[in-house]
């Protein structure tokens, strides 16, 4: 039975070609591909919409050349690798199928410039499964991330102006040393210049970026991931200190390390120190521990749990004045 060749598959033969053969014409092109020069020349035109620079040249000795810059491997994906492409972008909460994301235009194309068989699977899943969207999620703008990993990845300081969830705002000269994803939320974990604190600064809240020209050196056998789990709950606008009646063994497995640190009071307290900017979130997490807690320090902190308290009280038909 004789197998179809989609158009995609027969442009990126061409491509490959013309690599091959630099100057390649029209004919000869349509002649190693088995078609005809206008066919040739129509899937000259794919490669072109794909933002691939086919050069061309008229006259005897004209042809088609590929832009500088451009050196593209085959793309070869089993059916497996792209099925697990589409999942990937929906276990993000990406719509795959929405071309006007970013995500879902980059992954249309990527389907497209596969073999129709290997394509197919791939192709129905994107189109017919659907993401949750995360309401918390908060992804920056791709050119903001793309500077600070050039940043971190040259390690060149950075003039860094930011904006807090609390609308403060401010600019600052941080060692930029990793850029982390978690949880739907893009993170910058950084040691300021001036102080030499360990910050973590939120994609999405940076107003402005400048590359400086001094260099800096990243901290040895630097684990990001933990390091900003153990910094996510520093260097924000509200201190917070709460005594929980449990050893911190078992503290240790109800909280996440992005709330604060915890230290050992006695065999059956431990005390929880950290910041936030978002007492009421603090106050909800507090509440989920199934052991009575204490806060000694923190106004703002102590207000929310009061309201919180006050609210579950209020549910329950049982409000004080």
């Amino acid at each position: 039975m004789r197998t179809e060749t989609s158009p995609t598959s027969r442009a990126l033969l061409a491509l490959e070609l013309i690599q091959a053969s630099p100057g390649v014409t029209a004919e000869r092109l349509a002649g190693s591909l088995g078609v005809t020069e206008r066919a040739a020349r129509r899937y000259v035109g794919i490669l072109r919409e794909a933002e691939i620079p086919i050069l061309s040249t008229r006259g005897p000795y004209g042809g088609y050349t590929v832009g500088r810059g451009v050196r593209l491997p085959p793309l070869i994906f089993s059916a497996t690798e792209a099925l697990g492409l589409v999942m990937a972008a929906l276990d993000a909460h990406y719509d795959a199928a929405d071309p006007a994301d970013p995500v879902g235009s980059a992954l249309g194309k990527l389907l497209r410039a596969l073999p129709e068989p290997t394509a197919r699977q791939a192709e129905a899943l994107r189109r017919m499964a659907h993401a949750v969207p995360d309401r918390y999620a908060a992804r920056p703008d791709p050119a903001t991330a793309a500077q600070l990993v050039e940043a971190c990845s040259s390690h060149r300081l950075v003039r860094l102006g930011y904006r807090s969830e609390a609308g403060s705002e401010w600019v600052t000269q941080v060692e930029p040393w990793a850029v982390v994803a978690r949880h739907g939320r893009w993170y910058l974990l950084c040691r300021l210049v001036t102080s030499q604190g360990i910050r973590t600064y939120r994609l999405d809240r940076v107003q402005s970026i400048e590359l400086l020209d001094d260099r800096f050196e990243p901290p040895a056998e630097l684990d990001p991931v933990t390091a900003l789990e153990e910094n996510l709950a520093t260097g924000w606008e509200y201190p917070t200190e709460v005594v929980i009646e449990a050893p911190i063994g078992r503290v240790s497995s109800w909280l996440p390390r992005s709330i604060g640190r915890l230290e050992a009071v006695d065999d059956q307290r431990c005390q929880l120190i950290g910041t936030t900017s978002s007492p009421d979130w603090y106050a909800e997490m507090l509440a989920g521990l199934p052991v009575p807690f204490h806060v000694v320090a923190g106004a703002e902190l102590r207000q929310a749990v009061r309201e919180l308290g006050q609210r579950m009280l209020a549910a329950a038909g049982t409000a004080t004045p």
